[in-house]
């Protein structure tokens, strides 16, 4: 399992590198990377999302058990992260950071291990994850950028800024077109798939970018934070609430393998475009990243033994 974890965490670790480099060498001009950021937001990252929850193969699935677990999970979480937030020191964008960091996942990595670990049935499964998890995460972000971003919005602001986020839309479209069977036309399939996958590469790349090591001594409460519940405290009550729903076996392993990911790009992307403090989540995704290949080995390893849990 570390080394499926490993061999996976590896790529985003190098793009994240390459992105600093190619930043602070000059190689790139400063102003290519906030267009690179807004082409990720508006255009390759509503691929990713919308192409992916549509053409998912669910057939044979616990879907509802799954999906169940880890909207619960992720919902209870982010309310004891809303309701804990008067203890966190920091400031309004810097908490959005943070919760980015505890409840966002990074969807290739997570399909990457559960289609090494276990197969077609861990793609199909970790489709269900998706489906799960992406619109749930994204709505929650949206409601604490508008309660805690620098860039505030209420009312109808706020229903606004919901319904036509990119990434909430791109999640509604994929889900409608996979509960009415509808395909996306084969002419432009390849297109939308491609653009998807470049959305991993291009968004890694700006969050390293991004990266400005001289406020990296104050990252160490944010990063403990935000990790702590993202290792932890998320795989736990996804454990939890998995038993309690009768969710078993490799299907329980995937979830607490999604719910223990490192946080993705996209938080970096969303910090940049809704008025959260961008360098502070590009260190908490590369804290994570690093993190991510001892922690996600050592919670899933005991998780797995103690509840006697698939492992590959």
């Amino acid at each position: 399992m570390t080394a499926a974890i490993l061999l996976a965490l590896a790529p985003v670790a190098l793009l994240v590198a390459l992105g600093y480099g190619l930043r602070h060498t000059g190689f790139i001009a400063d102003a290519f990377w906030p267009q690179a950021e807004r082409l990720c937001y508006y255009i390759l990252l509503p691929a990713l999302f919308m192409h992916g929850l549509a053409s998912a193969h669910l057939q044979a699935l616990p879907v509802l058990p799954l999906a169940a677990t880890l909207i619960a999970a992720t919902v209870v979480v982010a309310v004891a992260l809303m309701l804990a937030r008067r203890w966190i020191p920091i400031d309004g964008a810097g908490f959005t950071s943070v919760f980015q960091g505890a409840v966002r996942f990074n969807n290739y990595v997570g399909v990457s291990l559960a289609a090494g670990m276990f197969g077609t049935r861990g793609v199909a499964l970790a489709a269900v994850c998706n489906a799960a998890i992406v619109p749930t995460v994204n709505l929650l972000c949206v409601l604490v950028f508008a309660r805690h971003g620098s860039v505030r919005f209420g009312g109808w602001a706020l229903v606004r800024q919901i319904v036509t986020n990119p990434l909430v839309v791109a999640c509604a479209i994929g889900i409608g077109m996979q509960a009415s069977g509808v395909q996306v036309p084969a002419l432009v399939e390849p297109a939308v798939r491609a653009l998807g996958a470049a959305s991993m590469p291009l968004g890694l790349l700006c969050v390293g970018a991004a990266l400005n090591f001289s406020g990296v001594r104050g990252w160490a409460h944010p990063v403990m934070v935000s990790s702590a519940v993202k290792f932890l405290a998320m795989p736990v009550l996804t454990l939890a609430v998995g038993h309690a729903l009768g969710l078993t076996d490799v299907a329980l392993t995937v979830a607490l393998l999604f719910q223990a990911l490192p946080t993705a790009s996209s938080s970096y992307i969303m910090a940049r475009q809704l008025g959260g403090d961008a360098p502070l989540m590009a260190g908490i995704t590369a804290a994570q990243t690093v993190l991510a290949a001892a922690a996600m080995p050592a919670v899933m390893t005991v998780l797995s033994l103690v509840y006697g849990l698939p492992q590959a």
